[in-house]
């Protein structure tokens, strides 16, 4: 990773094949991320709400490389974010935990609330590791639409569009949550 301490805070708009995107970074790395909105004015009004986000738009080599990585994963390519800089500063050591536990996940891989409490070191505590999830402020990069509730169900997600945004971000990555489909009835010949 290059030198971070000559790097400006900034933060970008992109555009995706599923939408709108928003990223804003520090001298330490990425400090949000906004999931898909229908517009540029939505997601970026949804991104400069919240503390620390520069209106510089200069990016470093690492944050262009970042939109081209997020660009592939909103097209549907295998993309691993586990080695984009993340900071964290204020979040307290249980999120942090859960976080790190999350960011193990790779593309296409799932567990449960419970099972991610349990690898991050607090078995017993799903529902706060839900709460964590829901606070997460880099979501994809801190993969929290791979955690699901227990006996596989889609859980909660607290991005625009709610569990179908979770449900859509999977099955883009090869993953189908909920009953089987229906068995057929008939072959129709």
């Amino acid at each position: 990773m290059e030198n971070t301490s000559e790097i400006t805070p900034g933060h970008a708009v992109l555009e995706t094949v599923i939408g709108f995107m928003a990223i804003a970074w520090n001298e330490n790395g990425l400090i949000r991320l906004c999931l898909p909105e229908r517009s540029r004015e939505a997601v970026e009004r949804r991104l400069m709400r919240h503390a620390g986000v520069s209106a510089s738009t200069v990016q470093p080599p690492w944050v262009v490389d970042l939109i081209a990585a997020i660009k592939a994963y909103a097209a549907g390519k295998d993309v691993d974010f586990s080695d984009v800089p993340v900071d964290l500063a204020g979040v307290d050591d249980f999120r942090q935990a859960i976080y790190a536990a999350a960011r193990k996940l790779a593309f296409g891989e799932t567990t449960t609330y419970g099972e991610l409490a349990k690898a991050a070191g607090h078995a017993a505590l799903a529902r706060e590791t839900g709460a964590a999830l829901g606070a997460n402020p880099v979501p994809l990069v801190i993969p929290c639409h791979r955690i699901l509730a227990a006996g596989g169900k889609i859980g909660g997600f607290s991005a625009p569009g709610g569990s179908a945004t979770k449900e859509k971000m999977l099955a883009m990555e090869g993953v189908r949550v909920g009953p089987p489909p229906p068995a057929q009835v008939s072959f129709g010949f």
